[in-house]
């Protein structure tokens, strides 16, 4: 079970912290990423981590976010910094065994969602 939580609504340029708890599934051995679906638009991966720590990034967002996890705590997060309009939409992790999948947007796991509004 994954369950997002820390959306907001926010001002231009402030920063959030979005968390994913986990549970089920060992975090250390999953790749994990975050989503975004703004009204209106497909849904599009954000950022990614893999089983070992490595990190990607969508463009949109490459020096201003962070995705990071605590094994020990089984929390995946989203340091969201300098947040744009652009940014707003339902945020959600979503975690697999296999890297492709969750990039591709076919993990076996996802959370419910957590709103980001930024105006």
């Amino acid at each position: 079970q994954l369950v997002e939580s820390g959306g907001d609504s926010v001002q231009v340029g402030g920063s959030l912290r979005l968390s994913c708890t986990v549970s089920g599934i060992t975090i250390s051995e999953y790749a994990m990423a975050w989503f975004r679906q703004a009204p209106g638009k497909q849904r599009e991966g954000a950022a990614a981590i893999d089983s070992d720590g490595t990190t990607s990034y969508t463009d949109s967002v490459k020096g201003r976010w962070t995705i990071s996890k605590d094994s020990a705590k089984s929390t995946l997060y989203l340091q969201m910094n300098s947040l744009k309009p652009e940014d707003t939409a339902m945020y959600y992790c979503a975690a697999d065994y296999f890297r492709a999948r969750v990039v591709a947007g076919t993990g076996s796991y996802w959370g419910q969602g957590t709103q980001v509004t930024v105006s």
